[in-house]
């Protein structure tokens, strides 16, 4: 199983917990809601719990749940800009079915 990341997810996430002045990593996980079953969760990591599933990309670390990891194992997190819009963009293998606003999924 695996979690990756980008280059440039990688560098947001360290100029982000730099600014923050704390925390070890990000979390990825999901969340029921939405049209489509499942979202995506994505927070700073101050403390790790002892469930916690570590990927390490770089010098940034991924925590994530096993029932998380169950949805996103495989997963490439990348950080884009386009425009004026820029943000985390994820490439998950497992979705089969997108709700039409993108904020939702379904494995």
């Amino acid at each position: 199983m695996a979690i990756t990341m980008t280059e440039a997810a990688q560098r947001h996430v360290e100029r982000s917990l730099l600014v923050r002045e704390r925390g070890i990593g990000v979390r990825l996980g999901v969340k029921t809601t939405g049209c489509s079953g499942l979202s995506y969760l994505l927070e700073f990591v101050d403390d790790a719990t002892k469930e916690d599933k570590v990927f390490e990309t770089g010098t940034v670390k991924i925590f994530v749940d096993p029932k998380s990891l169950l949805f996103l194992d495989g997963t490439e997190l990348d950080y884009v800009k386009e425009g004026i819009n820029e943000g985390f963009e994820f490439k998950n293998p497992n979705v089969k079915n997108e709700c039409g606003c993108g904020e939702s999924f379904h494995v």
